[in-house]
């Protein structure tokens, strides 16, 4: 009984077409930045799955999408595209756009998204309602 459940765990998971993080995570959740490197993100800045293999959502300032280029736990972003409208938080949209670029891991935790690196760096998100 165990060898068939395990067998029916491993050809749903084979059959799953999207392995990246948007096929591992709600499509419809809206996750905000609250932590960057264990500080608090002081901006609004959230992140979403709308489709396979993309991601896309807001910086301080700008609308923005990448794709997911890496099978989920492994996170890689595309370039980013973005928006061009000035605000004061560009510093901090730059800043946002950076550590997006630089996570190599992911990990959805209930009402979490934690994006990381080998380094230590993190970005904690938190599921807005």
């Amino acid at each position: 009984m165990r060898a068939l459940m395990i067998l029916l765990m491993m050809t749903a998971t084979a059959c799953r077409s999207d392995e990246t993080l948007s096929g591992f995570a709600d499509a419809s959740a809206v996750w905000q930045l609250a932590e960057l490197d264990g500080q608090p993100f002081t901006a609004r800045a959230t992140l979403r799955l709308p489709e396979p293999g993309q991601v896309a959502g807001h910086g301080p300032c700008n609308s923005f999408g990448a794709a997911l280029n890496a099978p989920y736990p492994r996170f890689a972003l595309g370039p980013i595209r973005a928006t061009r409208m000035a605000c004061a938080d560009l510093d901090l949209e730059a800043t946002y756009f950076a550590g997006l670029a630089a996570m190599t891991l992911a990990e959805v935790a209930g009402d979490r998204l934690i994006l990381s690196d080998t380094a230590g760096r993190s970005m904690v998100f938190r599921r807005q309602d």
